[in-house]
Protein backbone atom coordinates (compact mmCIF):
# COMPACT_ATOMS: atom_id res chain seq x y z
CA UNK A 1 0.00 0.00 0.00
CA UNK A 2 3.06 2.49 0.22
CA UNK A 3 3.84 1.95 -3.12
CA UNK A 4 0.28 2.88 -4.22
CA UNK A 5 0.11 6.06 -1.61
CA UNK A 6 2.99 7.43 -3.44
CA UNK A 7 1.58 6.94 -6.53
CA UNK A 8 -1.46 8.61 -5.76
CA UNK A 9 1.21 11.69 -4.24
CA UNK A 10 2.77 11.94 -7.21
CA UNK A 11 0.31 11.80 -9.88
CA UNK A 12 -1.69 14.65 -8.15
CA UNK A 13 1.14 16.71 -6.87
CA UNK A 14 2.14 16.82 -10.49
CA UNK A 15 -1.71 17.37 -11.50
CA UNK A 16 -2.12 20.05 -8.85
CA UNK A 17 0.74 22.13 -10.47
CA UNK A 18 -0.82 22.33 -13.63
CA UNK A 19 -4.35 23.66 -12.39
CA UNK A 20 -2.31 26.52 -10.74
CA UNK A 21 -0.93 27.70 -13.62
CA UNK A 22 2.81 26.58 -13.93
CA UNK A 23 4.41 26.21 -17.67
CA UNK A 24 2.09 24.59 -20.35
CA UNK A 25 4.93 21.46 -20.40
CA UNK A 26 4.11 20.95 -16.74
CA UNK A 27 0.19 21.31 -17.21
CA UNK A 28 0.49 19.14 -20.21
CA UNK A 29 2.31 16.40 -18.11
CA UNK A 30 -0.62 16.54 -15.24
CA UNK A 31 -2.89 15.73 -17.73
CA UNK A 32 -1.19 13.26 -18.75
CA UNK A 33 -0.81 11.65 -15.01
CA UNK A 34 -3.16 8.87 -14.27
CA UNK A 35 -6.48 9.83 -12.37
CA UNK A 36 -7.15 8.38 -9.03
CA UNK A 37 -10.40 6.71 -8.55
CA UNK A 38 -12.53 7.36 -5.74
CA UNK A 39 -15.78 6.91 -4.43
CA UNK A 40 -17.24 9.42 -2.49
CA UNK A 41 -19.71 7.95 0.72
CA UNK A 42 -21.11 10.94 2.04
CA UNK A 43 -24.18 12.20 4.59
CA UNK A 44 -24.49 15.18 2.63
CA UNK A 45 -27.70 17.48 3.61
CA UNK A 46 -27.45 17.21 6.74
CA UNK A 47 -23.69 19.78 7.73
CA UNK A 48 -23.67 21.42 4.68
CA UNK A 49 -19.50 21.28 4.50
CA UNK A 50 -20.52 18.18 2.11
CA UNK A 51 -21.63 20.07 -0.34
CA UNK A 52 -18.54 21.80 -0.55
CA UNK A 53 -16.57 18.72 -0.58
CA UNK A 54 -18.08 17.26 -3.08
CA UNK A 55 -17.61 20.63 -5.08
CA UNK A 56 -14.15 20.51 -4.26
CA UNK A 57 -14.04 16.54 -5.62
CA UNK A 58 -15.46 17.27 -8.83
CA UNK A 59 -13.14 20.48 -9.74
CA UNK A 60 -10.24 18.21 -8.79
CA UNK A 61 -8.45 16.88 -11.87
CA UNK A 62 -6.80 14.60 -9.50
CA UNK A 63 -9.59 12.52 -9.50
CA UNK A 64 -11.73 10.18 -11.25
CA UNK A 65 -15.15 9.91 -9.42
CA UNK A 66 -16.55 6.52 -10.33
CA UNK A 67 -19.07 6.87 -7.59
CA UNK A 68 -20.98 8.76 -5.14
CA UNK A 69 -22.93 6.74 -2.35
CA UNK A 70 -25.11 8.63 0.32
CA UNK A 71 -24.51 7.12 3.87
CA UNK A 72 -26.38 7.46 7.50
CA UNK A 73 -30.07 6.43 6.35
CA UNK A 74 -32.11 9.59 4.51
CA UNK A 75 -31.21 7.70 1.78
CA UNK A 76 -33.59 9.26 -1.23
CA UNK A 77 -32.73 12.59 0.30
CA UNK A 78 -29.45 12.54 -0.02
CA UNK A 79 -29.49 10.63 -3.56
CA UNK A 80 -31.79 13.02 -5.09
CA UNK A 81 -29.76 15.80 -3.87
CA UNK A 82 -26.29 14.18 -5.29
CA UNK A 83 -28.25 14.06 -8.39
CA UNK A 84 -29.42 17.53 -8.61
CA UNK A 85 -25.61 18.66 -8.02
CA UNK A 86 -24.22 16.84 -10.14
CA UNK A 87 -26.35 17.64 -12.78
CA UNK A 88 -25.81 20.86 -12.14
CA UNK A 89 -22.11 20.73 -12.62
CA UNK A 90 -23.15 19.00 -15.84
CA UNK A 91 -21.41 15.51 -14.57
CA UNK A 92 -23.89 13.17 -15.42
CA UNK A 93 -21.71 10.61 -16.21
CA UNK A 94 -21.24 9.92 -12.54
CA UNK A 95 -23.27 6.96 -11.25
CA UNK A 96 -24.94 7.58 -7.63
CA UNK A 97 -25.99 4.63 -5.30
CA UNK A 98 -28.96 4.74 -3.18
CA UNK A 99 -26.87 4.20 0.37
CA UNK A 100 -28.85 2.09 3.22
CA UNK A 101 -31.73 3.32 4.81
CA UNK A 102 -30.06 3.39 8.43
CA UNK A 103 -30.30 5.37 11.92
CA UNK A 104 -31.12 8.71 10.17
CA UNK A 105 -34.41 10.05 9.50
CA UNK A 106 -36.66 12.90 8.63
CA UNK A 107 -35.92 15.64 5.93
CA UNK A 108 -33.04 17.64 5.66
CA UNK A 109 -31.71 21.01 5.91
CA UNK A 110 -31.26 21.59 2.06
CA UNK A 111 -34.56 19.81 0.61
CA UNK A 112 -36.12 23.17 -0.24
CA UNK A 113 -33.11 23.30 -2.99
CA UNK A 114 -33.87 19.84 -3.71
CA UNK A 115 -37.96 20.93 -4.41
CA UNK A 116 -39.82 18.72 -6.23
CA UNK A 117 -36.65 17.09 -8.02
CA UNK A 118 -37.02 13.45 -9.33
CA UNK A 119 -34.91 10.76 -9.19
CA UNK A 120 -35.97 9.24 -12.24
CA UNK A 121 -34.72 12.51 -14.34
CA UNK A 122 -31.19 12.18 -13.56
CA UNK A 123 -29.83 10.50 -16.34
CA UNK A 124 -26.92 8.87 -15.40
CA UNK A 125 -26.90 5.59 -13.81
CA UNK A 126 -29.03 5.15 -10.11
CA UNK A 127 -27.63 2.20 -7.96
CA UNK A 128 -30.78 1.11 -6.02
CA UNK A 129 -28.43 -0.68 -3.65
CA UNK A 130 -25.12 1.93 -2.97
CA UNK A 131 -23.27 -0.85 -0.90
CA UNK A 132 -22.87 -3.42 -3.72
CA UNK A 133 -22.06 -0.80 -5.72
CA UNK A 134 -19.34 0.17 -3.33
CA UNK A 135 -18.52 -3.57 -3.60
CA UNK A 136 -18.75 -3.72 -7.35
CA UNK A 137 -16.65 -0.75 -7.79
CA UNK A 138 -13.63 -1.32 -5.68
CA UNK A 139 -13.25 -5.58 -6.97
CA UNK A 140 -13.70 -4.57 -10.54
CA UNK A 141 -10.92 -1.49 -10.43
CA UNK A 142 -7.77 -2.58 -11.96
CA UNK A 143 -5.73 -0.14 -9.44
CA UNK A 144 -6.48 0.47 -6.08
CA UNK A 145 -9.63 2.58 -4.82
CA UNK A 146 -9.36 5.60 -2.61
CA UNK A 147 -12.85 5.44 -0.67
CA UNK A 148 -13.13 9.01 0.42
CA UNK A 149 -15.77 8.82 3.30
CA UNK A 150 -16.90 12.49 5.06
CA UNK A 151 -19.75 11.33 7.05
CA UNK A 152 -20.50 8.22 9.69
CA UNK A 153 -19.84 4.93 7.97
CA UNK A 154 -22.47 2.04 8.22
CA UNK A 155 -22.37 1.68 4.26
CA UNK A 156 -18.74 0.76 4.79
CA UNK A 157 -19.27 -1.59 7.76
CA UNK A 158 -21.69 -3.39 5.34
CA UNK A 159 -19.80 -3.80 2.54
CA UNK A 160 -17.27 -4.97 4.68
CA UNK A 161 -19.35 -7.77 5.93
CA UNK A 162 -20.70 -8.72 2.49
CA UNK A 163 -17.31 -8.56 1.00
CA UNK A 164 -13.95 -8.36 2.75
CA UNK A 165 -11.56 -8.38 -0.04
CA UNK A 166 -12.52 -4.86 -0.71
CA UNK A 167 -9.77 -3.68 1.76
CA UNK A 168 -7.19 -5.10 -0.47
CA UNK A 169 -8.24 -2.84 -2.98
CA UNK A 170 -8.89 0.31 -1.55
CA UNK A 171 -7.69 2.52 0.84
CA UNK A 172 -9.95 4.36 3.43
CA UNK A 173 -9.81 8.17 3.77
CA UNK A 174 -12.15 9.95 6.38
CA UNK A 175 -12.69 13.06 8.22
CA UNK A 176 -13.22 11.51 11.17
CA UNK A 177 -11.95 12.02 15.00
CA UNK A 178 -10.81 14.07 17.62
CA UNK A 179 -7.26 13.52 18.80
CA UNK A 180 -5.49 16.54 20.61
CA UNK A 181 -8.31 19.48 19.77
CA UNK A 182 -12.54 19.54 19.66
CA UNK A 183 -14.28 21.79 17.90
CA UNK A 184 -13.61 25.18 17.45
CA UNK A 185 -9.52 23.95 18.18
CA UNK A 186 -10.79 23.18 21.94
CA UNK A 187 -7.83 21.97 24.01
CA UNK A 188 -10.08 19.30 24.96
CA UNK A 189 -10.72 16.24 22.55
CA UNK A 190 -14.71 15.27 22.13
CA UNK A 191 -16.37 12.68 20.34
CA UNK A 192 -16.23 13.63 17.09
CA UNK A 193 -19.93 12.89 15.16
CA UNK A 194 -19.34 10.80 12.30
CA UNK A 195 -17.73 8.33 14.63
CA UNK A 196 -19.82 8.82 17.77
CA UNK A 197 -23.18 8.21 15.15
CA UNK A 198 -21.84 4.84 14.51
CA UNK A 199 -18.88 3.59 16.49
CA UNK A 200 -19.29 -0.17 16.02
CA UNK A 201 -19.43 0.99 12.19
CA UNK A 202 -16.32 3.21 12.41
CA UNK A 203 -14.92 -0.16 14.27
CA UNK A 204 -14.99 -1.85 11.47
CA UNK A 205 -13.25 0.21 9.17
CA UNK A 206 -10.17 0.47 11.51
CA UNK A 207 -10.49 -3.53 11.72
CA UNK A 208 -10.30 -4.36 8.28
CA UNK A 209 -6.55 -4.32 6.41
CA UNK A 210 -6.08 -1.36 4.23
CA UNK A 211 -4.49 2.20 5.05
CA UNK A 212 -6.65 4.61 6.82
CA UNK A 213 -5.78 8.48 6.70
CA UNK A 214 -7.95 10.83 8.12
CA UNK A 215 -8.61 14.27 9.12
CA UNK A 216 -9.14 15.24 12.75
CA UNK A 217 -10.82 17.35 14.42
CA UNK A 218 -7.16 18.69 15.28
CA UNK A 219 -6.76 20.39 11.41
CA UNK A 220 -10.93 19.86 9.53
CA UNK A 221 -12.28 21.62 12.75
CA UNK A 222 -10.12 24.92 12.10
CA UNK A 223 -11.63 25.44 8.80
CA UNK A 224 -13.76 28.45 7.51
CA UNK A 225 -13.62 31.57 4.93
CA UNK A 226 -13.73 34.70 5.53
CA UNK A 227 -12.87 37.90 4.18
CA UNK A 228 -11.65 38.29 0.22
CA UNK A 229 -11.77 34.65 -0.14
CA UNK A 230 -15.35 34.05 0.50
CA UNK A 231 -16.77 37.01 -0.90
CA UNK A 232 -15.40 35.42 -3.86
CA UNK A 233 -16.86 32.36 -3.24
CA UNK A 234 -20.16 34.76 -3.00
CA UNK A 235 -19.48 36.47 -6.04
CA UNK A 236 -18.07 33.40 -8.58
CA UNK A 237 -20.56 32.83 -11.65
CA UNK A 238 -19.22 29.21 -11.94
CA UNK A 239 -21.84 27.07 -11.51
CA UNK A 240 -20.38 24.82 -8.56
CA UNK A 241 -19.58 27.37 -7.18
CA UNK A 242 -23.42 28.91 -6.90
CA UNK A 243 -25.16 25.95 -6.16
CA UNK A 244 -23.28 25.42 -3.45
CA UNK A 245 -23.65 28.84 -2.01
CA UNK A 246 -27.89 28.60 -2.71
CA UNK A 247 -27.37 25.60 -0.57
CA UNK A 248 -25.62 27.73 2.14
CA UNK A 249 -28.20 30.29 2.25
CA UNK A 250 -31.23 27.31 2.53
CA UNK A 251 -29.00 25.28 4.83
CA UNK A 252 -28.05 28.91 7.33
CA UNK A 253 -32.26 29.33 7.22
CA UNK A 254 -33.97 32.54 6.67
CA UNK A 255 -33.90 33.99 10.06
CA UNK A 256 -32.17 37.97 10.19
CA UNK A 257 -28.95 36.78 11.95
CA UNK A 258 -28.43 33.92 9.35
CA UNK A 259 -28.04 36.67 6.69
CA UNK A 260 -25.25 38.60 7.97
CA UNK A 261 -23.47 35.24 8.15
CA UNK A 262 -24.08 34.10 4.71
CA UNK A 263 -22.58 37.56 3.36
CA UNK A 264 -19.49 37.24 5.58
CA UNK A 265 -18.63 33.65 6.35
CA UNK A 266 -18.81 29.97 5.64
CA UNK A 267 -19.50 27.45 8.46
CA UNK A 268 -16.90 25.08 9.09
CA UNK A 269 -15.44 23.62 5.93
CA UNK A 270 -14.60 20.39 7.83
CA UNK A 271 -15.20 17.37 5.00
CA UNK A 272 -13.35 19.40 2.39
CA UNK A 273 -9.77 18.19 3.93
CA UNK A 274 -11.08 14.70 3.84
CA UNK A 275 -10.97 15.22 0.08
CA UNK A 276 -7.73 17.20 0.13
CA UNK A 277 -6.10 14.11 1.41
CA UNK A 278 -7.53 12.03 -1.08
CA UNK A 279 -5.28 14.01 -3.27
CA UNK A 280 -2.30 15.69 -1.50
CA UNK A 281 -0.69 16.26 2.20
CA UNK A 282 1.76 18.89 1.87
CA UNK A 283 0.26 21.44 3.67
CA UNK A 284 -0.58 19.23 6.52
CA UNK A 285 1.65 17.09 9.35
CA UNK A 286 1.22 13.75 9.25
CA UNK A 287 1.24 11.14 12.16
CA UNK A 288 1.25 7.09 12.58
CA UNK A 289 -0.81 7.13 15.52
CA UNK A 290 -2.43 4.10 17.26
CA UNK A 291 -6.20 5.01 17.54
CA UNK A 292 -8.65 3.11 19.96
CA UNK A 293 -12.34 4.06 19.50
CA UNK A 294 -14.00 3.62 22.85
CA UNK A 295 -17.49 3.97 23.50
CA UNK A 296 -18.90 7.42 23.73
CA UNK A 297 -17.15 7.66 20.19
CA UNK A 298 -13.70 9.14 21.84
CA UNK A 299 -10.79 8.84 19.26
CA UNK A 300 -8.14 7.39 21.86
CA UNK A 301 -4.40 7.41 21.07
CA UNK A 302 -3.65 4.15 22.68
CA UNK A 303 -0.85 1.84 22.48
CA UNK A 304 -3.01 -1.21 22.04
CA UNK A 305 -4.68 0.81 19.05
CA UNK A 306 -4.53 0.58 15.21
CA UNK A 307 -1.86 2.14 13.12
CA UNK A 308 -4.01 5.41 11.41
CA UNK A 309 -2.31 8.02 8.92
CA UNK A 310 -3.73 11.30 11.02
CA UNK A 311 -3.22 14.70 9.72
CA UNK A 312 -2.88 15.96 13.05
CA UNK A 313 -1.54 19.51 12.33
CA UNK A 314 -2.04 22.15 9.49
CA UNK A 315 1.05 23.51 7.95
CA UNK A 316 -0.11 26.10 5.98
CA UNK A 317 -3.86 26.13 6.47
CA UNK A 318 -4.09 29.85 4.15
CA UNK A 319 -2.61 27.80 1.22
CA UNK A 320 -5.52 25.44 1.69
CA UNK A 321 -8.45 28.06 1.73
CA UNK A 322 -6.36 29.89 -1.15
CA UNK A 323 -6.55 26.27 -2.94
CA UNK A 324 -10.37 25.20 -2.23
CA UNK A 325 -11.25 28.65 -3.27
CA UNK A 326 -9.21 28.77 -6.69
CA UNK A 327 -10.42 25.27 -7.56
CA UNK A 328 -14.08 25.85 -6.87
CA UNK A 329 -14.67 29.51 -8.61
CA UNK A 330 -12.65 28.89 -11.54
CA UNK A 331 -10.50 25.43 -11.41
CA UNK A 332 -11.77 22.66 -13.08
Amino acid sequence: MKRTHQFFAAASLAAALGVAGVPRAAAAAAEACPRIPVIFDTDIGDDIDDTWALGFLLKSPEFDLRLAVGDQGKNLYRARLLAKLLERAGRTNIPIGIGLDANASGSGRQAAWLGDYDLNRYPGKIYPDGVQAIIDTIMRSPEPVTLICVGPVPNIREALRREPRIARNARFVGMHGSLRLGYGGSAKPAPEYNVRADVNAFRKVLQAPWSVTITPLDTCGLVNLSGPLYQRMLKSKDPIARAIMENYRVWLGSRPETEKTFQTRSSTLFDTVGVYLGMREELVEIEKLPVKVNDKGMTLIDSGGRPVRAATKWKDMEAFKRLLVDRLTGGR
